[in-house]
């Protein structure tokens, strides 16, 4: 089974080896795309590095609508090539590169006229099954079906009668964003990525005209570090921007925010056993199934504010209140809402005012020489992002390079995954664990969930949940700080679990308890665990003063009220 273990020591090593020699190439951005750039090098053989400036997927990666999609409403906008390249990658995904990871979930789309809108919607969802098993790669979802009303309400009782005259039913996949990075960025090293989180370029090395490599400053130690390497890659998403301009050089293509947010309410608010996608008049409306939870989303505006820390105004949480309550027979009220999270969609400048209207296409571009950007697209097609922006890079190698093999390449955790999940009954009897526990740790960490057992052997405690967010076992703190780069109490309440969504104190009575357990992996002592906690118990406080404002120059305004930050 391959693995790869990023704790404190592995990241020394990391920053240490990348300034040592110089790299074929160096990744700058740890979101979806730049994990999905060092894997895509480092498995052609080329020497890898990958830098980001906070935590792994802190950024739009974490933020997304949680969704592995074609993109329904792109065949709508006759985006053909571009439903056709998801649906691709959506089957690779769920098949063959990270089957514990990608799942199915169903969709119903209440239909509201009698006839035409049957047909006319019908057709659309037809085709995005024909093209999804057209490329080899559907098998896996069930097909599409029509239902009556009442067929409809059966499946989802929570509609209002008057809401829909008929529906259909598809199917789409989701995952756990932030998971599926640190997956990724796991995978790319477990192949000789050298790979560290919170190490933040401050400026690019320059010989001429030529870029060589990057000024990088570890933001936990202090220390600075030239980086040397013959390709740099660009892949900071809504920052593109701001990178672009430590060289100089804007490029041909400008990269434009627009905020999404989503809301998290438990389950028992919303009795369905379905997803459900709305229209609204500017997007569309998904409310997705999030294991003892739903995720509501999302907005689409324009923002200029803040990139690290988009806020959710009053304005934005009531807009999806008022939309999804126009269907639900029983409406949702603020007091339900358990989670609001907020995230930047990075857009290429240029095609329409719109932000709804802007393109998902992505794009590549070699702006000076040693120098790659790539930005745009969408999560669900990081991999081809990936592939085309090594592509660009190798141009500028003097060697011979291999192919592309990410197709061919499932991430860590996939192999084996399916015989440990049929034999999760034993799993279960061997180690003591109930076998929904067993089966929440397979479907996190797949077969990598035995190296948390093993943790659990060696301390029985940790086997036990937390108190406060009891569907995540302590061990899971621990195996986060010292396997999966997690280095401070919010990259483990906010990315590699979802506590801070889905529980209503938003994980503030989790913060003490993970804090104790991540102090003897990370070298903590009494006042750094206190710091951790006091810093989390700030954001969270931020984060719901900001939700209380009613617009978004209010919120970012309330939500920067906290530090960035923790100091060592």
């Amino acid at each position: 089974m391959r693995t790869a273990t990023l704790g404190p020591a592995q990241r020394a090593e990391a920053l240490a080896a990348m300034a040592e020699r110089e790299l074929d190439v160096l990744v700058v951005g740890g979101g979806v795309v730049g994990a999905g750039t060092a894997l895509d090098a480092v498995t052609r053989g080329l020497s890898t590095g990958l830098v980001e400036a906070r935590d792994w997927a802190s950024g739009t990666s974490s933020r997304s609508s949680k969704l592995i999609h074609g993109g329904l409403r792109y065949l709508e906008m006759l985006d053909f090539a571009l439903v056709r390249e998801a649906l691709k990658e959506r089957g690779l995904l769920l098949e063959r590169l990270a089957p514990h990871l990608v799942k199915p979930v169903p969709f119903l789309y209440p239909l509201q006229h009698k006839g035409w809108e049957r047909l006319y919607a019908g057709s659309g969802v037809a085709l995005y099954d024909a093209m999804s098993m057209a490329r080899g790669h559907g098998r896996g979802l069930p097909m599409h079906r029509h239902l009556t009303r009442r067929h409809a309400l059966r499946v989802a009782p929570c509609l209002k009668k008057d809401a829909l005259v008929g529906a259909l039913q598809y199917y789409d996949a989701q995952m756990d964003d932030a998971r599926f990075v640190a997956t990724l960025v796991r995978t790319a090293a477990s192949y000789g990525a050298k790979v560290a989180n919170r190490a933040r370029v401050t400026g690019f090395l320059r010989e001429g005209e030529r870029v060589v490599g990057a000024r990088v400053r570890d933001v936990e130690g202090g220390g600075e570090y030239e980086i040397r390497a013959q390709q740099v890659v660009n892949a900071t998403g809504v920052w593109t921007d701001d990178t672009q301009a430590m060289v100089g050089e804007r490029g041909q293509f400008h990269v434009r925010a627009s905020k999404g947010i989503h809301l998290v309410v438990p389950k028992d608010r919303i009795h369905s056993t379905t997803g459900l996608i709305l229209r609204t008049e500017k997007s569309v409306l998904f409310v997705i199934p999030w294991g003892r939870h739903w995720i509501i989303g999302t907005t689409d505006t324009d923002w200029d504010l803040d990139k690290a820390h988009p806020a959710a105004s009053s304005a934005d949480i009531d807009y999806l209140l008022e939309h999804v309550n126009s269907v639900l027979a029983v409406p949702l009220a603020r007091d339900d809402v358990q989670g609001v999270y907020a995230g930047l969609r990075p857009l290429l400048a240029g095609e329409s005012d719109a932000t709804s209207k802007l393109s998902r296409e992505h794009t590549v571009a070699h702006p000076a020489p040693g120098l790659v950007v790539v930005a745009g697209g969408k999560y669900t097609t990081y991999r081809v992002m990936a592939k085309d922006a090594v592509d660009e890079a190798v141009h500028g190698l003097d060697m011979r390079v291999a192919d592309c093999v990410t197709e061919e390449t499932p991430l860590i955790g996939a192999e084996g995954y399916q015989a440990l999940w049929n034999a999760r009954a034993r799993i279960a009897a061997r180690t003591g664990l109930h076998v929904v526990r067993v089966e929440h740790l397979l479907n996190r960490y797949g077969s990598l969930a035995e190296e948390l057992l093993e943790l659990v052997a060696a301390d029985p405690a940790l086997g036990e949940p937390l108190g406060a967010a009891d569907d995540y076992l302590r061990a899971e703190v621990v195996y986060a700080a010292s396997h999966e780069g997690a280095r401070h109490l919010d990259d483990v309440l906010t990315r590699r679990t979802r506590i801070s969504i889905e529980t209503f104190d938003r994980g503030t009575r989790s913060a003490r308890e993970a804090a104790e357990l991540m102090a003897p992996v990370l070298g903590w002592d009494a006042d750094q665990i206190a710091r951790e906690v006091e810093h989390y118990e700030k954001r969270v406080e931020a984060e719901r003063e900001s939700q209380l404002q009613p617009d978004d120059q209010t919120a970012d305004a309330a939500r920067l009220g906290a530090p960035d930050i923790v100091p060592l």
